[in-house]
């Protein structure tokens, strides 16, 4: 049998950094702290499974507060119109946490260097009974015009309805999975057929980034950032606009682009 091992837990505090921030003293306090991560992970791709086009979910944990910061492809969606949908996601969250919550919206601009996201894309084309191959090669050639430089694919399970359940690879450019300083995301996804469930595995490299203490430490710096901006963020968020953000600052960490219009016009 292969000995596998997971490429984002492979690189984790070197090139990848961990999904949640928090420290628990005691076992116990790990234990229900972890538990309660899988509940708001759930909750959150319960209710926007099919439209949210949610990548991953971060989660940081304070003294008196929790922060939960949502990426993903279609912010407009979990936003809602009047920040409606936040309101209630914020109301949501506090009553299973019994803590005060912030929710930060990142917006992923480019959804096909994502390999959550492409696992998704292939997934509903499978349930909308698109021809297995046709939707993996599609798939490959967007995220390899995106600028990645390789992706790997594997389908598993009765592929076009067969009998026999097999399993079929595709791979463009390379991944160098045994590679540590090497950018691969990874991601599992399930298509949920007529005729069984087809599991779909994604690999995308993106390049290479070298682990050096300069590298980890402007990551850290830019997590602390993010992590200061989302108090102003939260207020904003009532509003349900992050255009009324920008004149107070506290814009920067919901949308990369409007942040450098505003410090231009400043200027």
């Amino acid at each position: 049998m292969g000995q596998k091992t997971h490429p984002i837990g492979f690189r984790l505090g070197g090139v990848q950094d961990w999904r949640a921030h928090w420290f628990a003293s005691k076992s116990s306090d790990y234990r229900r702290l972890t538990e309660e991560d899988q509940k708001i992970r759930r909750l959150l791709n319960d209710q926007y499974a099919e439209s949210g086009a949610i990548s991953r979910v971060e989660i940081e944990r304070g003294a008196q507060d929790l922060v939960v910061t949502i990426n993903t492809a279609r912010p407009g969606i979990i936003i809602g119109r009047g920040g409606t949908r936040v309101d209630e996601l914020r109301g949501d969250l506090e009553k299973l946490t019994e803590k005060r919550s912030r929710l930060n919206i990142q917006e992923i601009r480019q959804p096909e260097l994502d390999a959550t996201l492409v696992g998704q894309s292939i997934a509903e084309q499978l349930e909308r009974r698109v021809a297995y191959r046709r939707a993996v090669r599609m798939a490959m050639q967007r995220t390899m015009q995106s600028g990645a430089l390789g992706i790997k694919v594997v389908v598993s399970g009765r592929l076009g309805g067969a009998e026999i359940a097999r399993t079929d690879k595709q791979k463009e450019g390379r991944t160098p999975l045994h590679t540590l300083r090497a950018q691969i995301d990874f991601a599992v996804s399930e298509a949920k057929t007529t005729f069984g469930v087809i599991g779909i595995k994604v690999w995308i490299y993106t390049g290479d980034m070298i682990p050096s203490a300069e590298n980890l430490r402007a990551r850290s710096m830019a997590r602390l950032s993010l992590g200061a901006t989302q108090q102003g963020q939260g207020q904003g968020e009532k509003d349900g606009e992050g255009k009324k953000n920008k004149p107070s600052g506290a814009g920067r960490g919901s949308s990369p682009k409007k942040p450098g219009q505003a410090q231009g016009g400043k200027k």
